[in-house]
């Protein structure tokens, strides 16, 4: 008897395992990559929300009272906490502005950022 040319079953079952197991992990690293844009986006909005914070108080020429104040903001269709913490330094013509930025609903800062306010 002569052996037909072709792939047994089991050659076929072998195959599909080993193409399933390669498309599931190319599958685990678009998720992975998808989720790591995402945070990053996240992390950029939050920086912008930190860096505008700022240049209001710049641009107004504010030179804010020591202590902390705390507020909320869209951007880019999220919804930003941002906490600053004023300070004074050696020099009394200027503060330190600590601020930080969190999402909504998580208590980890997604972006911080310190800069002065100079007294007009």
């Amino acid at each position: 008897m002569k052996r037909g040319a072709g792939f047994t079953l089991l050659e076929a079952l072998v195959a599909l395992a080993i193409l399933a197991i390669g498309l599931s992990a190319a599958m685990r690293a678009i998720g992975v990559a998808t989720q790591s844009t995402a945070e990053l986006r996240q992390r950029q909005l939050a920086e912008w929300v930190a860096q505008n914070r700022l240049a209001e108080i710049r641009a107004l020429h504010l030179f804010p009272d020591t202590g902390a104040d705390e507020g909320r903001v869209d951007q880019g269709g999220e919804t930003f906490r941002w906490h600053i913490d004023v300070k004074p330094t050696p020099n009394a013509t200027f503060r330190r502005v600590d601020i930080k930025v969190y999402s909504a609903d998580v208590a980890t800062p997604l972006a911080q950022l310190t800069g002065f306010a100079v007294r007009p």
